[in-house]
């Protein structure tokens, strides 16, 4: 079977004994992004090193490596211990501790340093790159507008790398941001960078926004490759079926995202599209049978393991999609 990621688009239509039941269709693109993998690998290894070791070395993540629980619960099951950054053991000297994806700031990583501890940066390399562009843009004397949700890691990392920069999550609150930045210094330099995982929509009425009162803004594209292949394969699949399912954490930011793309697409009625999204298959909503077919995609920290279970419980023959029968076949299976 092809993995999540791969570029064919997968169509699979289940059959039970009387009938056929509903198709599912995945996504183009869906599932773990090169950093999230990337991350996962370090994980790994960093794990299967450990316990070839005579001695107790612990390995530590610091926060969620990933935004996946059922991932980080299989990482903890092999002995992943995660740390809260209140509350770092004073010596880490006989330990490793993984940067997760989302990255840190520089003042958790010289802490982290200075208990002695071995530290595996997965950083994303795109996130990293936006850490290093912060704080260059504001060496250089701007005004770091940076566009993303306030409280998510990656923001708070690299707000960690530019500590005066203002934080926008809406065009309405750049508007103003902006506004009050202008009132205090008209003539300021200002730079704009954003969340990997934000909407370029969204990037971009941002960005209009602050345009207004700076015209000479400056705006980094940072945002993930990796997330418009997502959420473009998930507007192709849309126009294709009755119904999406999004695979993935809920507190994961980019698969929040797929879900809201989804739920405002509208067909050619003005309806939205339903669409719910999925952590773990007991949470597939009661009565999805009713669509005759279904998408399916997922967020960049969805393991493969979890979309191909998801997948094979939606074609399971208790899914019968009752407009697909004839009258023959309600008639077989009542």
């Amino acid at each position: 079977m092809e993995r999540s990621g791969d570029k064919a688009v997968q169509e699979k239509v289940c059959f039970s004994a009387h009938c056929t039941i509903m198709k599912v269709i995945r996504a183009r693109v869906l599932g773990f992004c090169m950093g999230v993998r990337r991350a996962m690998d370090m994980a790994d290894t960093a794990l299967l090193q450990a316990a070839q070791l005579a001695t107790k070395f612990p390995v530590y993540a610091m926060g969620p490596l990933i935004h996946n629980p059922q991932a980080m619960e299989k990482l903890k099951s092999r002995g992943l211990k995660v740390l809260e950054e209140d509350q770092l053991p004073e010596d880490l000297e006989t330990s490793s501790v993984i940067i997760r994806a989302h990255g840190i700031t520089p003042d958790l990583e010289a802490a982290l340093t200075k208990r002695r501890t071995t530290l595996i940066d997965a950083t994303c390399p795109k996130v990293k790159a936006s850490q290093l562009r912060a704080r260059s843009l504001c060496g250089e004397g701007y005004r770091v507008f940076l566009a993303g949700e306030r409280q998510h890691a990656e923001i708070i990392g690299i707000q960690g790398y530019a500590p005066d920069c203002i934080i926008l999550g809406t065009p309405m609150e750049a508007v103003e941001a902006a506004g009050k930045l202008f009132s205090e210094k008209p003539n300021a330099r200002t730079a704009l960078i954003g969340q990997t995982t934000i909407s370029e929509a969204e990037y971009a009425a941002i960005g209009a926004e602050i345009g207004k009162l700076f015209p000479d803004l400056c705006i980094i594209n940072t945002i993930c490759r990796a997330t418009r292949d997502r959420q473009d394969s998930l507007r192709e699949l849309c126009a294709q079926v009755d119904a999406v399912i999004v695979a993935g954490g809920s507190d994961s930011a980019n698969t929040r995202r797929l879900l809201v793309i989804a739920q405002s697409f509208e067909d050619a009625h003005g309806r939205g599209k339903p669409a719910w999204l999925v952590e773990k298959v007991e949470d597939i909503p009661s009565g999805i049978g009713a669509y005759n077919t279904l998408g399916l995609c997922a967020g960049a920290s969805t393991p493969d393991g979890l979309i191909d279970a998801i997948e094979k419980a939606l074609l399971e023959p208790g899914n019968i999609c009752p407009s697909a029968l004839t009258g023959d076949m309600l008639g077989a299976i009542i």
